[in-house]
């Protein structure tokens, strides 16, 4: 069943069907989702942009029993008086929403973006940032259990952010837009950097005869150990042992053969060095 909030003058509809606890995690378990009007989940939205997020997080509400318009292509008529998820490139979401009439809730997708950019064209804004890789072809399943960054203009646009969160099997994060971009260059650096990283790392052994295959074993096992005790109690290594005579000769090797990745390891080991240091204060 869907109620009208104000009927007359509010034609939004939400859901008070009783939600499935499978479907909603919460802080400490599962639970179920309010099914008050104001704060329940909405039964229908529209998700512009047939993109990887738009499609994975379309399947993800639909799978939640949300009645999902789209994913919908920028020129394709979106419904009037439902919730709109913009799932198109940072850039053009200013001009995907100057397209909507003034007074909709209007959600983007976009971990750096503000909610400006929705309150600027006359909207009331939320933004629903999954925290998760989305590669081509993902469906729901690839959101499921990841933080998902939230945020809306009003408190009511702050409730459907987390209900629209939870229902695609995502956990919400509070992200305040003066944090953005803080959050979103954190998130940047623990994973399109650690791509690159890697490949940094690939390169090299290349010139030894090795391949991708030899590195992934350490570096899943790095990464366990990192999510499991902190940097400080997980790192390991030369610069880690104070071993300086193996990092200058890894430096000779890097200048010989891969002399373009030179900078980045310098950088790298000064980094390495004052995690060291913080771990030689924190034993």
């Amino acid at each position: 069943m869907a109620v009208t909030r104000d009927a007359g003058t509010d034609p939004r509809t939400y859901s008070t069907d009783p939600i499935d606890r499978d479907r909603h995690p919460a802080e400490g378990g599962w639970t179920e989702m309010t099914t008050e009007p104001d704060v329940g989940c909405p039964a229908r939205c529209a998700v512009v942009g047939a993109g990887r997020v738009g499609t994975a997080l379309a399947a993800a509400l639909r799978a939640a029993g949300i009645t999902v318009d789209g994913p919908l292509g920028r020129d394709e008529p979106v419904p009037d008086d439902v919730p709109v998820i913009l799932c198109v490139p940072d850039a053009q979401i200013a001009a995907a929403a100057r397209t909507l009439a003034p007074g909709r809730l209007v959600g983007h997708t976009s971990g750096a973006t503000t909610l400006a950019v929705l309150t600027d064209a006359g909207h009331e804004a939320f933004s629903i940032h999954p925290l998760m890789t989305v590669p081509a072809g993902a469906g729901a399943a690839q959101l499921e259990g990841a933080p998902a960054a939230v945020a809306g203009s009003t408190p009511h646009a702050l409730r459907v952010a987390h209900a629209l969160a939870l229902a695609a099997r995502m956990q919400p994060m509070d992200i305040a837009d003066e944090h953005r971009a803080a959050y979103h260059a954190a998130a940047s650096i623990a994973a399109n950097m650690l791509v690159t990283l890697q490949d940094s790392a690939e390169r090299l052994l290349a010139t030894a005869g090795g391949d991708r295959a030899m590195l992934v074993p350490l570096v899943r096992a790095a990464v366990e150990a990192w999510a499991e005790h902190g940097a400080e109690r997980s790192l390991t290594g030369p610069i880690a042992r104070g071993d300086h005579e193996t990092v200058a000769r890894h430096r000779e090797a890097i200048a010989a053969r891969t002399p373009d990745l030179l900078p980045v390891f310098d950088a790298l080991a000064a980094a390495t060095e004052r995690l060291a240091e913080r771990s030689r204060v924190a034993a």
